[in-house]
């Protein structure tokens, strides 16, 4: 059995436990009434109602049992497929799709539809992850490749460790830049204070590298491109909280003023690596997300 725990900060308080948990995992209100009903779910150690309120401070744990039914099943989901053969596919993944199976989200996933849309995938990250070499958020949208076979599997694995496989994203952030471009050098690793958070620090954390060029300033905004040179978790979006330009619409590392979208404006518009068969140099680029893009427009139209 998993065991989660976070404890209400300011933007917490005040809430049904229901609605703030619900939050916290990223699961609907429903699977988290199942929890509360089973006895999963405590309040400074002590059992509660989803009525409860909230108190500054309090300590939430939640226990997660085991799903009986691991298996993960395909899916006829439509993908927006940018290429395939048959050692790997590149995805444009839509906003607000999870890539892989996890507590809370065992369905309706990048790889539920994978296992509809291909015969094979590669089984190194076991079950839940077959052929994902590498993730992007939930509300990120963007290009991510996924291998059919171990032997791509390991070579895409082996350019991301070697850093010669190149993600680069868009993000729209607050406030506009007084230079063009720069480096954050920042080791990235788990919040002490919120698990489900990451952050810029020397406690148990990996090195973490963004370059960033600033392709627009707006009179509150700027547009800027971003090229990982690390993977961490949540890497771009700690990064740019961290130099004190937070994602547009960022609900975990962004200000609660912004503008109105579903989720973070950061998309993963260009990736490039050598194909593990052909040895041929892959690019690929894609337009931005229909809500990137008209939220875009309008910051335009308003200088």
């Amino acid at each position: 059995m998993e065991e989660r725990t976070f404890k209400i900060d300011e933007n917490q308080e005040h809430q049904r436990l229901d609605k703030a948990v619900a939050l916290f995992l990223d699961v609907s209100r429903k699977r988290v009434k199942d929890l509360l009903d089973d006895n999963h779910i405590f309040v400074n150690g002590k059992s509660a109602k989803a009525s409860y309120t909230t108190v500054l401070n309090d300590r939430i744990t939640i226990e997660i049992p085991e799903d009986e039914n691991t298996e993960v099943l395909p899916e006829n989901i439509p993908l927006d497929i940018v290429y395939e053969d048959s050692d790997l596919i590149v995805i444009n993944k839509p906003k607000g799709m999870v890539v892989h199976p996890a507590p809370g989200h065992y369905s309706g996933t990048l790889v539920n539809a994978l296992l509809y849309h291909c015969k094979d995938l590669s089984g190194i990250n076991g079950v839940n992850r077959p052929g994902i070499v590498h993730r992007i958020d939930k509300d990120t949208s963007g290009l991510l490749v996924v291998c059919k076979n171990d032997k791509a599997h390991k070579a895409i694995s082996e350019q991301l460790a070697n850093k010669t496989c190149h993600r680069q994203y868009v993000c729209i952030v607050h406030h506009p830049f007084s230079h063009e471009y720069g480096t954050i050098h920042a080791p990235i690793g788990r919040s002490e204070k919120d698990r489900k958070k990451m952050e810029v620090t020397s406690k148990n954390s990996k090195d973490a590298i963004t370059h960033f060029t600033v392709l627009k300033n707006f009179r509150e905004y700027a547009y800027v491109q971003c090229q990982l040179e690390t993977g961490r978790t949540h890497q771009i979006r700690v990064h740019m909280q961290y130099i004190g330009h937070p994602i547009a619409g960022d609900p975990t590392y962004g200000y609660r003023k912004t503008l109105e979208t579903n989720g973070q404006l950061l998309h993963a518009n260009k990736l490039e690596f050598i194909h593990p068969t052909s040895n041929e140099k892959m690019t690929f680029e894609i337009g931005l997300e229909k809500e990137f893009e008209q939220v875009l427009k309008e910051l335009e139209e308003m200088e």
